[in-house]
């Protein structure tokens, strides 16, 4: 048996501490009631011991779970988590939104969501450790101490597991779907159906998905994040090299009725704002980083946090503002069709081939690496779940086949809801809050600042703001819902 170290902490440290226990082991209480045990501190080398004492933090079942068990990353490994979560293909609509509130009006829309979700990356970094060594490694954790556990589950539990479970289900779409155009348009393969590249595509993420926790997928994401910075690159910089047709229109659609222009300028508004993404899983990738007394993870994720929002702005703003340029009002309205219609816009037939077969190439290998950073979301919730009730760690065939089964899953969900990319406006606009509003009411409730300062102010201005976006986006959502159908093509990818 290893011989522990009892450690003296200060009465109110002590209280903090179980109340956060008990918080986290309220997230997904067993049915028969069992909840987590605390683990006493142990001075003994990590090795020897599953107990861990970062920074004073005392967490039940941090070593056992696959976001925490491994914390020996760095700024690198977290850049890159950063960068391969927060660009994608969603990226590819912005000259959409341009197309829409014209040049000066786009860009200042998008230069202000940078500097608003920069701003509330910021308060998540500095809301992951409190003064008494608590980690919050995962956004509920942070949302039911700061909210309390009922308030906090109701308002984070449903967009947590759609920015992740739900996610991967978008990622299998969008995969598969790039696979079948891939084999389509530079291959001329038609035997395979939507179905099959959705099987396959899935087959590969699960394979990959073994890797055992987020530290351990740091070069995943490296291969990730290098995929969609050159597919972006790629994109906006064939665009102004191949020159623009003669004949581009840039002039705003005309419409008959000012609904119609209020809404098209909402979702507008929406494409900027969910351009930016990967909110939900900036603790959980903090949580990867080494803390002590002397030295929290903070400055490290912060420098990674602006690294990669600054290579992230060098890839959206060149895009939306080259893809405007080059292909104006004849911007496709989806993904699907960005990709197909870009060879037709560029250059000879060979030409466009073989651009248009290696940025097919890239945005899948980035959704099978983008897969693996949201899906270990679910996997850590579900091993929560078993170590709450066994109070041991999963063996690894039963790790094994939580990845599988969720793999499954996900793969049911694109098949069975192939217009999920559809109604991506709309959940995510109930989703928002997130990123945008909860973290400015976090940081009230947790660090207090003087009511009426200047910090006060801006959170409670910015967190207002966010909830009211929320509200106008999801109406938005709805009025073009109803006004434009939903191809509602079930089990028909």
């Amino acid at each position: 048996m290893i011989n522990l170290k009892e450690v003296a902490v200060e009465a109110n440290c002590r209280e903090e501490i179980t109340r956060q226990s008990h918080s986290l082991s309220s997230l997904f209480r067993s049915p028969s009631g069992y909840s987590a045990q605390v683990i006493p501190i142990t001075t003994t080398h990590p090795k020897e011991s599953s107990e861990i004492w970062v920074g004073g933090e005392l967490i039940p079942q941090d070593a056992w779970l696959p976001i925490t068990e491994s914390r020996n990353g760095n700024v690198f490994s977290a850049t890159f988590h950063l960068l391969c979560s927060g660009i994608g293909v969603q990226s590819l609509l912005l000259p959409l939104a341009f197309a829409t509130v014209g040049w000066t009006w786009g860009i200042i829309g998008l230069s202000l969501a940078f500097a608003w979700q920069l701003y509330t990356s910021w308060l998540l970094v500095h809301l992951h450790e409190s003064n008494s060594g608590i980690r919050y490694s995962r956004y509920l954790h942070l949302a039911i101490t700061a909210f309390g556990p009922k308030l906090g589950k109701l308002l984070t539990i449903f967009p947590v597991m759609y920015l992740s479970g739900g996610t991967c289900a978008q990622l299998i779409i969008i995969g598969g779907g790039t696979m079948k155009l891939f084999l389509k348009n530079v291959w001329d393969v038609n035997s395979l159906t939507a179905t099959e590249c959705f099987l396959l595509f899935i087959c590969m993420a699960i394979v990959v998905a073994q890797l055992p926790n987020l530290n351990s997928i740091a070069w995943v994401s490296l291969i990730g994040a290098t995929t969609a910075i050159a597919y972006c690159t790629l994109i906006w910089g064939l665009s102004i090299g191949k020159g623009r047709p003669s004949g581009i229109p840039y002039n705003r659609p005309e419409m008959d009725e000012k609904m119609d222009r209020f809404g098209m300028i909402l979702n507008a508004l929406g494409i900027i704002v969910f351009a930016f993404r990967g909110h939900n899983v900036i603790l959980e990738i903090q949580g990867t980083l080494p803390s002590s007394p002397k030295q929290t993870s903070q400055d490290q994720m912060w420098r990674g946090v602006t690294v990669s929002y600054a290579v992230t702005a060098m890839c959206f703003l060149p895009l939306a503002v080259a893809g405007f340029w080059a292909y104006g009002n004849n911007i496709p309205s989806s993904y699907g069709r960005i990709l197909s219609s870009f060879s037709q816009f560029n250059g000879h037939k060979r030409t466009s081939k073989f651009v248009l077969g290696l940025i097919c190439i890239l945005v899948v290998i980035n959704c099978l690496s983008t897969f693996q950073i949201y899906s270990m979301v679910v996997f850590d919730n579900l091993e929560f779940k078993y170590t709450s009730r066994k109070n041991k760690p999963c063996a690894k065939w039963l790790r094994m086949a939580f990845r599988i089964l969720f793999g499954g899953l996900v793969f049911f969900i694109a098949v069975a809801f192939p217009f999920l990319p559809s109604l991506a406006p709309l959940i995510g606009g109930m989703t928002l809050p997130l990123a945008y509003a909860y973290p400015c009411f976090m940081w009230i409730t947790m660090k207090k600042p003087e009511p009426k300062s200047a910090m006060w102010c801006v959170n409670i201005g910015l967190g207002f703001l966010g909830l009211s976006l929320s509200v106008v986006l999801v109406i938005a959502s709805v009025w073009n819902l109803a006004d434009k159908g939903l191809r509602a093509n079930f089990f028909r990818p």
